[in-house]
């Protein structure tokens, strides 16, 4: 299968969420959170990401993860992740509650597109203070794909997905890269051998999935938004693909803001006042971009 049709069956049936002046999303993808061990590459960024989700949290905005947000590749365990990330998990029930949080699945989580693996792992948590499970997302779907269809021109859409379509072996052969990457190339990193098949930390592998997305957009004349590569992408000018980069940057993490249907990347990163105390800050890369020639009420 190629990665058109891949990409064509993902937007078959997707949810729709509708776009317009007054509904405000922020994408964010590849948290790859772990384990707490130090293989957890979500670790040294997790206090500017609870920072960061809880600012759109007050601010009004919905939480769209697109994928990769648990590493379940490298970990077996979805129950030890809850317990060593529970504020992150605590803040999404906040966005649950308020019918604000919108989860896909990549290829490091992709076992999440099972409904049964869903109910038992993320319907519940063990909460340390009662000894006792209790309700997390109970009837929590986990989408493929999702898009965002402008209210005012339904032909106006944006198309989400992680995007590791563009590439086989992450999306059918993923059992045989799991694998891999499990039992072989996880304990060679910490020799210095980077994964081949990584589109994060291989340059040409990277490239060439952002050229097959990128053509899937232009063939079909869709807006596509992706994670899955790392790197963020955003032009000035209006284009048929953009990436919201990802949560695990060595001193970063990015994300894009859809508000007044338009993009905003956005850095979030540690600075400091004049006086040496430490803060997060937002700092805007790119944008806003508007999507459509269209008038807006």
């Amino acid at each position: 299968m190629s990665t058109s049709s891949r990409l064509n069956r993902t937007f078959q049936n997707a949810l729709e969420l509708p776009l317009s002046a007054n509904t405000k999303y922020v994408l964010m993808s590849d948290c790859h959170r772990g384990c707490g061990t130090f293989s957890d590459n979500f670790l040294k960024n997790q206090h500017l990401y609870f920072a960061a989700l809880k600012h759109y949290y007050r601010t009004g905005f919905s939480y769209i993860e697109l994928g990769d947000g648990d590493e379940l590749w490298e970990n077996r365990n979805m129950d030890t992740i809850i317990e060593i990330h529970n504020n992150v998990f605590w803040l999404f029930s906040l966005f649950y509650e308020k019918n604000r949080l919108y989860l896909l699945y990549g290829n490091h989580d992709i076992k999440k597109k099972n409904k049964n693996y869903i109910n038992k792992n993320c319907g519940t948590y063990f909460c340390t203070e009662t000894q006792h499970r209790a309700p997390l997302f109970p009837n929590l779907t986990f989408h493929e794909g999702i898009i965002l269809r402008s209210v005012y021109s339904p032909d106006n859409a944006l198309y989400l997905t992680h995007g590791h379509q563009a590439s086989s072996l992450n999306s059918t052969f993923w059992p045989f890269a799991q694998f891999f990457v499990r039992y072989l190339w996880r304990p060679l990193e910490n020799f210095g051998v980077l994964d081949p098949t990584s589109a994060a930390k291989n340059y040409s592998v990277k490239k060439k999935y952002e050229e097959r997305l990128s053509h899937w957009a232009k063939q079909q004349g869709k807006i596509l938004i992706t994670g899955h590569t790392h790197r963020p992408v955003l032009p000035e000018k209006p284009s048929c693909y953009y990436n919201t980069g990802s949560c695990v940057h060595p001193r970063c993490i990015t994300c894009i803001e859809v508000e007044n249907c338009s993009l905003t990347l956005v850095k979030w990163s540690m600075s400091a006042y004049t006086n040496s105390t430490l803060y997060v800050a937002r700092e805007v890369l790119s944008g806003p971009v508007s999507l459509f020639q269209e008038t807006v009420p």
